[in-house]
């Protein structure tokens, strides 16, 4: 297979120029060997590292998070033991979010639920922000 550039990496992947310069600049993605011309190389390994990154941050990884992954990925010798570890320990973040999100809308819906939709000033939605917590 002839060598990828930037571009062609991005429309296999479905990611942005600048991400992946980003991605480079972090340190996620390795950089790429350089052609006579000094054009980036970028092979099917690019591609399945970039579309790994994607689907972790798909999935809610932060970048540290995934470098920890990557670290044992590339170290080559990963149990599934210890990416489980860094998994649950996202899960975890995860259902906390959840939880979060799901007090937020109660509180949220039991607010809305108190507008009567007049063409008021007093508005109930308003007088909750302004109030203190």
């Amino acid at each position: 297979m002839n060598a990828l550039r930037r571009s062609d990496l991005a429309g296999l992947t479905g990611c942005n120029l600048e991400t992946i310069r980003y991605y480079e600049t972090i340190g996620v993605m390795p950089d790429p060997p350089r052609t006579a011309r000094n054009y980036r190389a970028y092979d099917q390994s690019h591609v399945r590292r970039l579309r790994f990154i994607m689907r972790a941050r798909e999935l809610g990884f932060t970048l540290e998070e995934i470098r920890d992954l990557l670290a044992l990925v590339d170290g080559g010798a990963q149990t599934c033991g210890e990416v489980q570890v860094l998994a649950d320990a996202h899960l975890a973040s995860v259902r906390a979010k959840i939880a979060d999100l799901k007090r937020i809308e109660h509180v949220l819906a039991s607010t809305v639920a108190q507008c009567t939709g007049d063409d008021v000033p007093e508005c109930p939605v308003i007088d909750a922000l302004s109030e203190e917590a």
